[in-house]
């Protein structure tokens, strides 16, 4: 078991450094998201692994709130950079709703 332990922990160690030289290194918006995602994702299976092996159920709602947490930010981040790529009409406006959208959703009642 503790070769399993130690195994488990350097490869998870190796992946966060990894993921870590991705964050700091960009070069885009994405690129850092998606570096921070896996961070959560190799938090929350290190927590995993080491609850498994030492048999430990109290950190189960640990593993939840981290899981949430990354999705949840993910979800976010990715709602905020669908936000940016919408285009501004000439008026400085948000452009709203595409032409096709609008004639379904404006139609009479």
């Amino acid at each position: 078991m503790t070769v399993v332990y130690w195994l488990a922990n350097v490869l998870l160690g190796g992946g966060a450094l990894l993921t870590l030289v991705r964050l700091a290194r960009g070069p885009s918006l994405l690129d850092r998201v998606v570096a921070t995602d896996t961070l959560l994702i190799i938090i929350a299976a290190g927590l995993a692994v080491h609850a498994t092996l030492a048999r430990d159920p109290t950190l189960v709602p640990v593993l939840v709130v981290v899981s949430l947490l990354a999705f949840v930010g993910s979800v976010s981040v990715a709602r905020y950079i669908g936000g940016m790529m919408v285009h501004s009409s000439g008026s400085g406006q948000d452009a709203g709703l595409p032409d096709a959208a609008e004639q379904r959703t404006g139609g009479t009642p």
